[in-house]
């Protein structure tokens, strides 16, 4: 059915449609530009949740994920984060696919209909001028009817009187031939208006309007299967993505499935476990008279008796341990050991004054050292270097780790002296290529970086053999192991076995507690004895017997230790005796401890033992 047959008289009716078809197209688009934002603010705030769930770096949550239900936890906020780019490209293919073709198009609809009515107008208007014209005409020629009527009459009036001359008739006579003739001539070109304006206006209803109509309805037909096209598109967008979807909620699914509780169990066993044997039986102590039983605490309590420090066995080593159940966060439970003070009094007070106060000072300045670094490290929040601070089972699998660290480094950096050293053959086969001498600095830097992983791993390996060799196998009787910190008999030990005593539980961890430093201070400052004596040895100032070349930067933070730069050159009053440190002057007023393996060594030949070494 055709607008211009039907519709040709609703040509305002039509304007206002058309225009309402317009506005819904706005009105449409404006729903699917709401629908893409609210989509990118969703997918927005799906990608923050997902990210705010997300284990931090180095915290209780990463450890966790060796979890089973925690790694299922991660993988399904993966997911879920795979999820909200799915919301996020249904909002890039609603804007582009819908929201930008239509507002293209809208613009192009508005300037087509704009023409059409354009046209319509002009048609109308041309139709109406012409209406005008023949009416003008008209009406001219009824007043020219009516003028020649009248003239007419006048004569005959005129031509009846026989009072009036001959020449007034003539004249009355002239004048009604004159308005009848103009009569005529309005009568003629009325009808030539009438003619042209019914073949204009049967034009007008039955070619232009028509014509106007039908590019309007093909233009409304066109919008409104555009329209549809934008719907379907819709449908679609949503449909393309779903196949994703499916697989990120299969993913969460398959991430929920492995769980495995046993598993997660298993774990917490490997942990958690200390390596600790479960205690022994208590023996039966008999009661005799003049003497007192022996006090000890029940390893099966909860927390230590708040006086078991004020008795304690003379022999025997310390059998601390970590106790369970005990809520203590970040460190293992406080070991009830005598402080250092006491048993350096106890070793002043049972030992005979030693000959060599240089050994006796070199030794304990060597564990002030040990201790003031590792009171450092307990102040600064991080463990020892040898996870001394661990159960025997924890150390022993993060000894075992770092190890597996330091030999991926080996082989990254072996990889990396290879790949150099092929270079270099490159090189020595086409100098062209660049200059093989330029490679040998950064061979050599690789070799020293190996060299001082490979020291590192032994390192390692060594502790990792302690514990290793303090574990208790399966075989092993169960040992009771009392809760009151027991020490050695001070009477057949040296200073150093005790402080080592003091250092180590019998998981090979470092229990000593911060004041320890301050305790050793304490003691040595109130001793006139190791005073006088220390002060004797103060007056003889030691002869230098070699000199040596620092090769790596030490900073000396640890009392009696003294800071060097790289390549500077010292003079050696005191060689290593197998600790590992050597002695060292810068001055007459500057002197200390520096790492053997820090410092390239020259003895003089006169020196004991002549040797240069590394």
């Amino acid at each position: 059915m055709s607008w211009g047959s039907e519709l040709w008289d609703q040509f305002d009716n039509l304007e206002k449609h058309t225009q309402s078809g317009i506005e819904f197209v706005e009105r449409y688009t404006k729903f699917v530009k709401e629908r893409s934002e609210i989509e990118i603010n969703y997918a927005k705030q799906i990608k923050n949740l997902s990210k705010k769930y997300q284990p931090k770096k180095n915290s209780k949550e990463e450890e966790e994920n060796k979890y089973t239900s925690c790694r299922a936890f991660l993988s399904t906020l993966n997911e879920l984060n795979d999820y909200a780019g799915q919301h996020e490209v249904i909002a890039e293919n609603l804007t582009s696919q819908i929201i930008t073709e239509l507002l293209r198009y809208l613009t192009e609809l508005k300037a087509e209909r704009k023409s059409h009515f354009h046209d319509g107008r002009k048609a109308q208007q041309h139709i109406e001028c012409s209406w005008k014209q023949l009416e003008s005409s008209k009406r001219r020629f009824e007043r020219d009817c009516k003028e020649a009527d009248r003239a007419q009459q006048y004569f005959e009036r005129m031509d009846a009187d026989i009072n009036v001359t001959k020449a007034d008739v003539e004249k009355a006579r002239q004048q009604a031939q004159m308005r009848h003739q103009m009569a005529a001539d309005s009568k003629s070109e009325y009808s030539n208006f009438l003619t042209k304006f019914n073949q204009e206006q049967n034009e007008h209803y039955y070619t232009l309007i028509p014509n106007i109509f039908q590019k309007l309805q093909e233009m409304e037909e066109r919008r409104i299967e555009r329209v549809g096209v934008s719907m379907k598109t819709y449908a679609e967008v949503d449909r393309e993505v779903l196949p994703i979807v499916g697989k990120c909620l299969d993913g969460m699914t398959k991430a929920a499935e492995s769980i495995e509780p046993k598993t997660d169990s298993k774990q917490v066993v490997e942990s958690y476990k200390s390596g600790f044997e479960p205690p022994g039986d208590v023996e039966f102590e008999d009661y005799g008279p003049g003497q007192s039983m022996k006090r000890t605490v029940s390893e099966t309590s909860l927390s230590n008796s708040r006086g078991e420090a004020k008795e304690r066995p003379s022999g025997g080593k310390s059998k601390g341990k970590l106790w369970p159940f005990i809520k203590n966060k970040n460190k293992s439970p406080k070991q009830n050991k005598e402080p250092l003070s006491n048993r350096f009094n106890e070793f002043m007070a049972s030992k005979p004054k030693m000959t060599c106060l240089r050994s006796l000072r070199r030794g304990l300045s060597l564990k002030l050292i040990t201790l003031n670094s590792h009171v450092r490290n307990l102040i600064e929040g991080s463990g020892p270097e040898d996870f001394s601070h661990l159960p025997p089972e924890q150390r022993r699998k993060k000894l075992q780790a770092k190890i597996d660290d330091l030999n991926k480094d080996i082989q990254k950096e072996m990889d990396q002296k290879d790949a150099l050293t092929k270079m270099k053959g490159v090189y020595e086969k086409n100098p062209q290529m660049g200059d093989p001498a330029s490679v040998d600095p950064r061979l050599v830097e690789m070799a020293m970086n190996i060299e001082k992983l490979q020291s590192e791993v032994q390192k390692f390996e060594g502790w990792l053999a302690e514990v290793e060799g303090r574990l208790p196998s399966k075989s092993d009787p169960p040992r009771r192991q009392s809760g009151l910190y027991e020490t050695q008999n001070s009477n057949s030990s040296t200073v150093a076995n005790n402080c080592a005593q003091d250092r180590e539980s019998p998981d090979g961890s470092y229990t000593e507690e911060q004041s320890s430093e301050t305790q050793v201070k304490v003691a040595i400052a109130n001793t006139p004895e190791f005073d006088d004596e220390f002060d004797d040895g103060d007056e003889e100032t030691l002869p230098t017997i070699g000199t040596c070349k620092a090769i790596y930067q030490f900073e000396g933070h640890n009392e009696g230790t003294i800071s060097v730069t790289e390549g500077e050159l010292l003079y050696v009053i005191e060689e290593d005796k197998g600790d590992g440190w050597t002695r060292v002057r810068r001055n007459e007023e500057e002197e200390g401890y520096v790492p053997t393996s820090y410092v390239e060594v020259l003895l003089e030949t006169n020196a004991k033992g002549a040797m240069t070494y590394i």
